[in-house]
Protein backbone atom coordinates (compact mmCIF):
# COMPACT_ATOMS: atom_id res chain seq x y z
CA UNK A 1 0.00 0.00 0.00
CA UNK A 2 1.31 3.56 -0.97
CA UNK A 3 2.01 5.91 1.73
CA UNK A 4 -0.03 9.05 2.09
CA UNK A 5 1.47 12.67 1.30
CA UNK A 6 2.06 14.74 4.12
CA UNK A 7 0.20 18.11 4.21
CA UNK A 8 3.28 19.80 3.17
CA UNK A 9 3.87 17.47 0.31
CA UNK A 10 0.40 18.05 -1.05
CA UNK A 11 0.80 21.61 -0.93
CA UNK A 12 3.82 21.65 -2.54
CA UNK A 13 2.26 20.16 -5.00
CA UNK A 14 -0.35 22.25 -5.61
CA UNK A 15 1.35 25.10 -5.40
CA UNK A 16 3.69 23.49 -8.65
CA UNK A 17 0.13 22.67 -10.09
CA UNK A 18 -1.00 25.76 -10.22
CA UNK A 19 2.24 27.49 -11.33
CA UNK A 20 2.27 25.00 -14.32
CA UNK A 21 -1.39 25.38 -15.26
CA UNK A 22 -1.40 28.87 -14.89
CA UNK A 23 1.54 29.46 -17.24
CA UNK A 24 0.62 27.15 -19.69
CA UNK A 25 -3.30 28.72 -19.88
CA UNK A 26 -1.84 32.43 -19.82
CA UNK A 27 0.76 31.15 -22.93
CA UNK A 28 -1.81 29.89 -25.21
CA UNK A 29 -3.98 32.86 -23.91
CA UNK A 30 -1.04 34.98 -25.79
CA UNK A 31 -0.52 33.08 -29.19
CA UNK A 32 -2.68 34.70 -31.59
CA UNK A 33 -4.16 32.21 -32.35
CA UNK A 34 -5.51 28.52 -31.49
CA UNK A 35 -6.85 25.09 -32.74
CA UNK A 36 -10.07 24.23 -31.17
CA UNK A 37 -7.65 21.62 -29.48
CA UNK A 38 -5.36 24.58 -28.32
CA UNK A 39 -8.67 26.59 -26.46
CA UNK A 40 -9.78 23.19 -24.81
CA UNK A 41 -6.41 23.25 -23.56
CA UNK A 42 -6.17 26.66 -22.29
CA UNK A 43 -9.78 26.11 -20.56
CA UNK A 44 -8.78 23.22 -19.43
CA UNK A 45 -5.32 24.55 -18.02
CA UNK A 46 -7.38 27.81 -16.61
CA UNK A 47 -9.85 26.04 -14.64
CA UNK A 48 -6.32 23.13 -13.50
CA UNK A 49 -5.04 26.17 -12.25
CA UNK A 50 -7.97 27.67 -10.41
CA UNK A 51 -8.62 24.63 -8.89
CA UNK A 52 -4.81 24.47 -7.12
CA UNK A 53 -4.97 27.70 -6.54
CA UNK A 54 -7.99 27.38 -4.35
CA UNK A 55 -6.74 24.90 -1.87
CA UNK A 56 -4.82 28.07 -0.63
CA UNK A 57 -8.04 29.64 0.13
CA UNK A 58 -6.24 33.14 -0.78
CA UNK A 59 -8.30 36.18 -2.32
CA UNK A 60 -5.61 37.35 -4.25
CA UNK A 61 -5.02 34.15 -5.85
CA UNK A 62 -8.56 33.30 -6.05
CA UNK A 63 -8.69 36.71 -7.85
CA UNK A 64 -6.00 35.90 -9.80
CA UNK A 65 -7.21 32.98 -10.97
CA UNK A 66 -10.67 34.01 -11.66
CA UNK A 67 -9.19 36.70 -14.10
CA UNK A 68 -7.77 34.12 -16.21
CA UNK A 69 -10.53 31.67 -16.29
CA UNK A 70 -12.63 34.71 -17.64
CA UNK A 71 -9.71 35.59 -20.21
CA UNK A 72 -9.83 31.81 -21.54
CA UNK A 73 -13.79 32.38 -21.68
CA UNK A 74 -13.69 34.92 -23.30
CA UNK A 75 -11.49 33.63 -26.20
CA UNK A 76 -14.32 30.49 -26.93
CA UNK A 77 -17.04 32.96 -26.60
CA UNK A 78 -18.38 32.43 -23.28
CA UNK A 79 -19.46 35.77 -22.57
CA UNK A 80 -21.28 35.34 -19.43
CA UNK A 81 -19.62 33.06 -17.64
CA UNK A 82 -16.23 35.27 -18.71
CA UNK A 83 -17.77 38.54 -17.61
CA UNK A 84 -19.37 36.60 -14.33
CA UNK A 85 -15.45 35.78 -13.44
CA UNK A 86 -13.98 39.04 -14.86
CA UNK A 87 -16.66 41.09 -12.22
CA UNK A 88 -15.63 38.68 -9.53
CA UNK A 89 -11.25 38.93 -10.13
CA UNK A 90 -11.86 42.92 -11.04
CA UNK A 91 -14.00 43.41 -7.83
CA UNK A 92 -11.64 42.30 -5.49
CA UNK A 93 -8.08 43.66 -7.39
CA UNK A 94 -9.85 47.13 -7.33
CA UNK A 95 -10.70 47.24 -3.94
CA UNK A 96 -7.13 46.47 -2.41
CA UNK A 97 -4.02 47.91 -3.12
CA UNK A 98 -3.07 46.27 -6.26
CA UNK A 99 0.44 46.98 -8.41
CA UNK A 100 -0.25 48.83 -11.25
CA UNK A 101 0.11 46.03 -13.74
CA UNK A 102 -2.90 44.17 -12.27
CA UNK A 103 -4.98 46.94 -12.67
CA UNK A 104 -4.67 47.22 -16.39
CA UNK A 105 -4.49 43.03 -16.46
CA UNK A 106 -7.96 43.59 -14.74
CA UNK A 107 -9.39 46.19 -16.83
CA UNK A 108 -8.34 44.31 -20.31
CA UNK A 109 -9.88 40.89 -18.77
CA UNK A 110 -13.00 43.12 -18.18
CA UNK A 111 -12.74 44.59 -21.54
CA UNK A 112 -12.26 40.75 -23.32
CA UNK A 113 -15.49 39.63 -21.31
CA UNK A 114 -17.50 42.53 -21.78
CA UNK A 115 -16.76 42.36 -25.58
CA UNK A 116 -17.80 38.49 -25.37
CA UNK A 117 -20.30 38.95 -23.21
CA UNK A 118 -21.80 41.88 -26.40
CA UNK A 119 -21.82 44.51 -24.00
CA UNK A 120 -20.55 47.41 -25.77
CA UNK A 121 -20.39 49.87 -23.17
CA UNK A 122 -18.72 48.03 -20.82
CA UNK A 123 -16.11 46.98 -23.92
CA UNK A 124 -15.58 50.52 -24.44
CA UNK A 125 -15.26 51.76 -20.53
CA UNK A 126 -12.69 49.25 -20.06
CA UNK A 127 -10.87 48.88 -23.15
CA UNK A 128 -9.98 52.89 -22.53
CA UNK A 129 -9.10 52.08 -18.84
CA UNK A 130 -6.86 49.13 -19.52
CA UNK A 131 -5.29 51.36 -22.25
CA UNK A 132 -4.66 54.50 -19.71
CA UNK A 133 -3.94 51.95 -16.90
CA UNK A 134 -1.42 50.08 -19.26
CA UNK A 135 0.50 53.11 -20.63
CA UNK A 136 1.01 53.72 -16.78
CA UNK A 137 2.92 50.50 -16.02
CA UNK A 138 6.11 51.44 -14.00
CA UNK A 139 7.83 48.23 -14.96
CA UNK A 140 9.36 47.96 -18.65
CA UNK A 141 9.03 43.89 -18.26
CA UNK A 142 5.52 44.82 -17.03
CA UNK A 143 4.20 46.98 -19.54
CA UNK A 144 5.68 44.54 -22.33
CA UNK A 145 3.54 41.10 -20.52
CA UNK A 146 0.59 43.54 -20.00
CA UNK A 147 0.96 44.56 -24.09
CA UNK A 148 1.25 41.19 -24.84
CA UNK A 149 -1.69 39.92 -23.54
CA UNK A 150 -3.81 43.53 -23.80
CA UNK A 151 -2.70 42.85 -27.90
CA UNK A 152 -5.19 40.06 -27.88
CA UNK A 153 -7.87 42.03 -26.63
CA UNK A 154 -10.20 43.05 -29.61
CA UNK A 155 -10.71 46.72 -29.81
CA UNK A 156 -14.09 48.09 -29.28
Amino acid sequence: MSQQPTDEELSRGHRWFAVVANNRAWQLAEQPSRTEAEDDEMLNAAHAAAMHWATFANPLNDARAKMLVAHAHAFVGNGHYALRQARASHVYLTSIDSPDWEIAFSHAVMAHAAAAANDQDGHRRHYAAARAAGDAIAGPEDRAIFEKTFARVPAP
